[in-house]
């Protein structure tokens, strides 16, 4: 237990509210939930009595520990909230170990519960989802099934019917799972390019891609998949595909998540991955040590993440930058691989003046850049009279304006003005690169490098020696 126990500090409060030494309170213990609750919660308090009641009839036998970690606004609220809980609790007192353990594990919202082992390895960072749906600890410690061995359980189908796992993998260099689904026009407007993708060069190039649907009923997958020229998770186990979903994070469709020809996840931003590269040249798609904004943000809410603002830089300039910020990318990636866990810190640079970039600017407080250009070509989309897109030039809501979409496929659009605006173009006065680093999970703070820092390698790790040691000015985020 003792890296467990430093993990957590040395003491615990037993349910008397006593002091523990953490590692004899654990001792014996096969896993330790983590509980992050309040009392000013309407779901905490919910869920807490349903946990209680399963902790002492059957889970405490059974060699789990429950350990609350308050989230309460005050002592007093954390002491009447714990004097109803039967397990043990992080003293309220000991707020940086709250805070740490939330952003270590996080932790975005309550009630949570990250299930650790004995030797304070994750389990689950699900664990309110396992506990709930077996809270007699049939499978305890509720181990995740692997990736591998949770697709191979799926039945794969193709127009001509049921096709095996080792047929799908035979000759292939990556397999793409494509959730989507007929009901949404996201996905209906990027079924029909990806298809174009795959016909035309992935396909050859060894990519197989799998159609895992969330239509609302078996007759409307089957008139999607009849569109897709590839195959499909069989429609009738329901159960096994929010398994599936649940197991690489999908949150929203359209989605691609993308494995290699073993069913070892290469990378869950497959979309945009494949939208910057659809002749496949870069197939499997390994992620980047240094990633690009356009691309996505990466785990940028999840992960303090150092991002190079270099939009007006020419490409050589920005190919530059990228080889400074290479080899601390390599070195905390690989640190953290050692160690089974996500990096310290992530790398991005924001490349181009559209989509997610001058939203972080107005966020980091920077000057704004004018419209850009996008680097593919627009088509007119029928006007959105009800909205639900957004302009990538202006950031406002697409209600009511006329759209322009990328005709190559990426999730960009500009409103009839901004286009005329980019279109009219003039250029864009140069701006230094900025660096900057967002620790969103502590609190949505930021650190800003000195305007007209030159950056450079050794720039670059004075920076990051600089935000480690606490030695920069906290910002907030706006």
């Amino acid at each position: 237990m003792s890296a467990l126990a430093e993990l957590l500090g040395g003491s615990l409060l037993g349910s008397g509210c006593e002091l523990k030494n953490t590692s004899e309170a654990l001792a014996g213990k096969t896993a330790v939930a983590l509980y992050f609750s309040a009392h000013w919660c309407p779901p905490c308090r919910g869920f807490t009595p349903q946990l209680a009641e399963w902790y002492k009839k059957d889970l405490q036998s059974k060699g789990l520990e429950v350990i609350f970690v308050s989230s309460d606004r005050d002592e007093e609220a954390f002491k009447a909230y714990f004097g109803e809980q039967p397990w043990l609790a992080l003293p309220y007192t000991d707020r940086d170990a709250k805070e740490r353990l939330s952003k270590k594990f996080k932790v975005q919202g309550i009630p949570s519960m990250v299930i650790l082992d004995a030797d304070g390895k994750t389990i689950t960072t699900d664990g309110r989802s396992a506990v709930s749906s077996d809270p007699t600890g049939e499978e305890f410690p509720w181990k995740p099934v692997p990736t591998q061995e949770l697709l191979q359980k799926a039945k794969l189908v193709s127009a001509q019917g049921e096709v095996s796992w080792q047929q799908c993998l035979e000759g292939k260099k990556g397999v793409a799972l494509y959730f989507s689904a007929h009901w949404c026009p996201p996905c209906r407007g990027f079924t029909p390019k990806l298809a174009e993708w795959y016909k035309k060069d992935l396909k050859a190039k060894g990519l197989e891609v799998i159609f895992v649907s969330s239509d609302r009923d078996e007759s409307s997958f089957k008139e999607y998949f009849a569109e897709q020229p590839w195959l499909a998770l069989d429609y009738g186990d329901r159960k096994l595909k929010d398994k599936i979903s649940k197991a690489f994070g999908v949150g929203g469709i359209p989605s691609l998540v993308v494995l290699d020809a073993d069913l070892n996840l290469v990378t869950k931003e497959g979309r945009a991955a494949i939208t910057a590269d659809p002749q496949g040249l870069d197939m499997p798609w390994f992620p980047k040590p240094v990633g690009d904004l356009k691309q996505g943000p990466g785990d940028i809410n999840e992960v303090p993440t150092l991002l190079l603002l270099c939009e007006t830089s020419d490409a050589t300039d920005q190919k530059a930058l990228e080889a400074a910020l290479t080899p601390f990318a390599v070195r905390y990636r690989d640190k953290a691989k050692a160690a089974g866990e996500d990096p310290e810190v992530n790398f991005i640079m924001a490349t181009e003046g559209s989509g997610l970039a001058p939203r972080i600017r107005g966020m980091l407080g920077l000057p704004g850049l004018p419209v850009q250009k996008h680097e593919h070509p627009l088509e007119l989309k029928e006007e959105q009279s009800g909205g639900g897109w957004g302009c990538d030039g202006c950031q406002c809501g697409g209600a009511g304006k006329a759209r322009y979409r990328c005709a190559e496929g990426c999730d960009f659009d500009f409103c009839g003005e901004c286009k005329e605006k980019a279109d009219a173009g003039g250029g864009v006065e140069k701006m230094a690169p900025r660096l900057a680093l967002l620790d969103i999970p502590s609190g949505g703070a930021y650190y800003l490098a000195e305007e007209g820092l030159a950056v450079t390698s050794s720039a670059v790790e004075e920076f990051l020696a600089s935000y480690h040691a606490g030695k920069l000015e906290r910002k907030q985020l706006g």
